[in-house]
């Protein structure tokens, strides 16, 4: 199986702001090489979606990040079997930044998660291949955030107070990955507790940015702890996750290309991709039958 891949973008009436959003899918057309942002990958540029049924995955990026920074683990994805997509969160992304902390991106980001799967849904050269109640949400740091909100938690802003913030769960989602997920807008107690979906969770052991205590509140806080897989990855960093940058960019001050001495994020993206398909299989499949 090989990946195609469209560009679309997200009109104001599925996000916030007009924002970008990439799909990759199985197909069986032959890839060659496809300029995403300032990276080449083999793609099937526009290609016809393999036959068959597939879930839906939504990645959502950490702040000020790109939703590019994760088309490594897309594309195995896709490979294996998952329609993909990658929206640009607006305001909060590596080209415009300027709602970083506020309630505002609070709110807009579960809601253009959402946005992104009615738009996939009602896209009729995708929708006629997705599998019924197979939804997944793949979140990095603050998109951790993001897919916690999305799968019924309750954030506060800020952090530690007693004021909702007016997001609204999405109860397509079956399952949620969490990437070193950022997470204090959840210490209010029962901020978790309407999360009951199964998770997999992965905290890295060098990571300033979001450190243990930031998993702690998902294991503490949801109602099914049994639900919960967390695998600590060791001597990894925060930005190991994303996909690895091409040798021209790798500088020690372009901090999300650098790793602790001695990772090898190559080899961990395929490990992570080989877990991430693994769980997916196990939390989707009952969903599907049932």
């Amino acid at each position: 199986m090989f990946v195609g891949v469209r560009h679309f973008e997200l009109s104001a009436e599925h996000a916030a702001e007009r924002a970008p959003l990439v799909v990759m899918y199985p197909t069986c057309e032959q890839p060659a090489p496809v300029k995403l942002g300032p990276y080449c990958e083999q793609l099937a540029l526009d290609a016809q979606i393999a036959p068959g049924k597939y879930p839906l995955v939504v990645v959502s990026h950490g702040s000020g990040g790109s939703h590019l920074a994760y088309r490594t683990l897309a594309a195995q994805l896709a490979r294996e079997g998952c329609v993909v997509a990658l929206p640009e969160h607006p305001g909060n992304n590596r080209n415009d930044n300027h709602l970083q902390g506020t309630l505002t991106n609070l709110q807009n980001r579960p809601r253009t998660v959402s946005r992104v799967m009615d738009f996939v849904e009602n896209d009729p050269r995708l929708a006629a291949h997705l599998r019924q109640r197979s939804v997944a949400v793949i979140g990095h740091s603050m998109g951790g955030y993001t897919a916690l909100a999305v799968a019924g938690g309750i954030p506060r802003f800020p952090p530690g107070s007693d004021r909702p913030v007016d997001v609204k769960a999405d109860t397509r989602v079956r399952a949620l990955v969490l990437m070193a997920p950022a997470t204090p807008w959840f210490l209010a107690d029962g901020a978790l507790a309407k999360v009951t979906i199964p998770i997999l969770m992965f905290t890295a052991e060098h990571d300033p940015y979001t450190p243990l205590w930031h998993a702690e509140i998902v294991a503490r806080g949801i109602a099914a702890p049994a639900k919960l897989v967390h695998r600590h990855v060791a001597n990894a960093g925060h930005f190991s996750f994303l996909s690895p940058f091409p040798e021209a960019m790798r500088r020690p001050e372009f901090l999300p290309s650098v790793d602790p001495d001695g990772f090898d994020r190559e080899a961990f993206q395929r490990e992570l991709g080989d877990q991430i398909i693994l769980f997916l299989r196990e939390a989707l499949l009952p969903e599907t039958q049932s």
